[in-house]
C-alpha cells in the first residue's frame, strides 16, 4: 500500500475516533442526566423505580431512650431533676404507600402507613425494662383555657356531643398523651383545681410513674383514662390504652399530594398540598406557615452545594430545612452531607424569621402547643443539642455532642436519593408548681426532657451495588471511554503526519558532477 494512502487513511481514522470523543465528552453527560431524570419520575411505568418509591425497600429502625429519673422525691421537692439515658429500645419501621392517586395535573396523592417491630437483638434491654417518668396525666399543665373552654369540657359532654378539634396528625412518637386529662392551668378557679388534685388522688395518680419499656410505649390500662373517655368524651382523642405511641402504630401521617416531576424534574417530590392545604394555620406569619419542600423522603435531582433540603413535616406542624455540611463517600457513592443549622429551631429573638413559631423560650426549643391543643410539648435535638447552654443547668446528666445528638442525612448529589438519614429528636415537657395541685408539689419550673429518638436508615446490599453500578461506574465508564477516544484519534493523526513527512528516503538516478565524482540523488518514498 502506498505510505501516502496509508497517513490519509489514518488521519482520517484519528480524526474521526477525537471527533467521537470529543461528541462523549460533550454529550454524555446530557445523556446520564437525561437517564436519570426518566428514571426518577414518579411513573408506574419506571417499574423498578416506582416499586422503589411505592415500598421503601431500605430498612428503617427507631431506636427509642427514654430518660430515667433518678431522684423524683428531690425532684418534687423543688431541686433540679437527675436523669439516665435507658435503651435503645430499637423497633424496624416498615413503610407502605396507599391509596395512591394520580392526577392530571402531574401530581400523585397517597397515605404513607407505619408499623413498627421490637428488635431485640438491636436493643439494649427489652420492653420489660422499667423506668421512671413523670406522670403526663397528673404534671403536664396545659397553657391557654378560657372560662368557656373550661365550661366546655366540664358540661358540653352532659349536652352535647364533644365539639374539641383533635390533632389530624400525630407528634412524633407522641400523638395525644398530653392533651386532654392535663388540665391543669394557672387561670383556673382555685376551688377546680382542689378538685382535680382529689380526682387524682381517688385514681392514684402520682406526680410519676414507674412502667415497663412496652407499657410506655404501647399503652396501659389507666382508671383515670376510663373514666375521662365515659363522662368527658372528647377531651382525650385516644379512647383506648394510654401509651405514648398507643395511637402510632399502623397510622399516617396525612394525605400528601407531591409533584411527580414528570412535567418539570425540578418540582418532583415536592408537596403540593397536605390533608388539602397549601399552607398552615397554626402559625402567626404567612412565611412561617408555608408547606415548603418535599415530604421529607427524596429531593429533586442536580443538587450543588449551595442547595438546601426543605421538607414539610407533619409531626412537627412547620417545614425545615437542613443545610450543606460537607462531602462524603459511601460504599464508593460520592454524597453530600446535610445538617440541622442552629436557626432552625432559634427563638425569635436569636433569628427574627423563627419570630412567627412563638411564644418562645430558649433557643434550640421548637414550642408545637399551637397544634396540639396547647399541650406545653417542646420539641429539641436531643439532650439539647444545639440549643441554649442554660437548658442544660436546669436538668442534670445531659452531654450532648454532635456525633451522637446531631441529626443528618448523606444524599447523592446527581439523583437527590438519600443514602445514610439519622433524624434525631427529643421531646420535652414544661413542667412547674400548680398553687392547689398538690401533686406538682414544690417542682421548680424547667423544660423537662421526656424521651427522644433516632429514625435512620442507609442503603445496604444489592441496592448499593445496582445504585453504585448505574451512577458510579458507567458513568465512569464513559469518562474513561471519551479520554481514550480523544488521546486514541490525536495519537492515530499524528502517527499519520510522522509518516506522511518522515518516510524511508531513497536513491534515484547517479549524476556525474563536474569534478569528475558520481553523485546519487536522493528522494523520499
Amino acid at each position: 500500500m502506498n505510505k501516502s494512502k496509508l497517513a490519509i487513511g489514518l488521519f482520517v481514522a484519528g480524526t474521526l475516533t477525537a471527533v467521537f470523543g470529543l461528541v462523549i465528552l460533550f454529550v454524555g453527560p446530557i445523556i446520564i442526566d437525561d437517564q436519570i431524570v426518566k428514571n426518577l419520575v414518579i411513573d408506574p411505568e419506571n417499574e423498578v423505580s416506582y416499586t422503589m418509591w411505592k415500598d421503601i425497600p431500605v430498612p428503617f429502625f427507631m431506636s427509642v431512650y427514654f430518660f430515667n429519673i433518678l431522684n423524683p422525691t428531690e425532684f418534687l421537692a423543688g431541686e433540679r431533676p437527675m436523669v439516665e439515658q435507658r435503651g435503645p429500645y430499637v423497633y424496624r419501621k416498615r413503610l407502605q404507600k396507599q391509596n395512591i392517586t394520580f392526577h392530571p395535573n402531574h401530581t400523585v396523592s397517597y397515605l404513607e402507613y407505619r408499623s413498627y417491630f421490637f428488635e431485640p437483638s438491636m436493643s439494649v434491654g427489652n420492653e420489660s425494662d422499667v423506668v421512671t417518668i413523670p406522670n403526663m396525666l397528673v404534671l403536664v399543665r396545659r397553657h391557654c383555657c378560657t372560662q368557656y373552654e373550661l365550661d366546655s369540657y366540664l358540661f358540653a359532654p352532659l349536652i352535647s356531643p364533644p365539639l374539641h378539634p383533635v390533632s389530624p396528625h400525630p407528634l412524633f412518637p407522641l400523638p395525644s398523651v398530653f392533651q386532654g386529662a392535663a388540665v391543669m392551668m394557672d387561670n383556673m378557679p382555685h376551688a377546680v383545681r382542689l378538685l382535680l388534685s382529689a380526682t387524682f388522688k381517688s385514681f392514684k395518680e402520682g406526680p410519676f410513674l414507674s412502667k415497663s419499656v412496652g407499657e410506655l410505649m404501647w399503652g396501659y390500662d389507666s382508671k383515670l383514662v376510663d373514666f375521662l373517655n365515659k363522662w368527658f368524651p372528647g377531651m382525650l382523642p385516644s379512647t383506648g390504652k394510654f401509651g405514648l405511641f398507643s395511637e402510632f402504630n399502623n397510622s399516617n401521617t396525612g394525605m400528601f399530594t407531591v409533584h411527580t416531576g414528570k412535567d418539570d424534574i425540578r418540582l418532583i417530590h415536592k408537596v403540593n398540598s397536605w390533608n388539602g392545604l397549601t399552607k398552615l394555620i397554626y402559625w402567626k406569619t404567612p412565611q412561617c406557615n408555608m408547606i415548603n419542600g418535599t415530604a421529607g423522603q427524596m429531593w429533586p435531582p442536580f443538587m450543588t452545594k449551595e442547595s438546601t433540603l426543605p421538607f414539610y413535616s407533619p409531626d412537627a406542624c412547620r417545614s425545615l430545612e437542613l443545610v450543606y455540611q460537607r462531602e462524603g463517600i459511601m460504599k464508593g457513592i460520592p454524597l453530600y452531607r446535610f445538617v440541622a443549622p442552629k436557626t432552625m429551631l432559634a427563638n425569635g429573638s436569636d433569628y427574627a424569621p423563627n419570630e412567627g413559631f412563638c411564644p418562645c423560650r430558649q433557643s434550640g426549643l421548637l414550642n408545637v402547643s399551637s397544634c396540639r391543643s396547647n399541650a406545653p410539648v417542646f420539641i429539641s435535638q436531643p439532650h439539647f443539642y444545639n440549643a441554649d447552654p442554660v437548658l442544660l443547668d436546669y436538668v442534670q446528666g445531659l452531654q450532648p455532642t454532635e456525633d451522637e445528638h446531631g441529626l443528618f442525612i448523606d444524599i447523592h448529589p446527581e439523583t437527590g436519593v438519600p443514602l445514610n438519614v439519622s433524624i434525631r429528636l427529643q421531646l420535652n415537657l414544661y413542667m412547674k408548681e400548680v398553687s392547689g395541685i398538690t401533686e406538682t408539689g414544690k417542682i421548680s419550673e424547667v423544660v423537662m426532657p421526656m424521651i427522644w429518638f433516632e429514625e435512620n436508615g442507609y442503603m445496604d446490599g444489592a441496592i448499593v451495588k445496582t445504585f453504585h453500578t448505574n451512577l458510579v461506574l458507567l458513568p465512569m465508564v464513559m469518562v474513561y471511554m471519551q479520554y481514550c477516544f480523544l488521546v486514541l484519534g490525536l495519537a492515530t493523526v499524528l502517527g499519520a503526519v510522522l509518516l506522511h513527512y518522515s518516510g524511508k528516503a531513497t536513491v534515484k538516478d547517479p549524476v556525474n558532477g563536474t569534478d569528475g565524482h558520481i553523485y546519487h540523488e536522493w528522494h523520499r518514498s
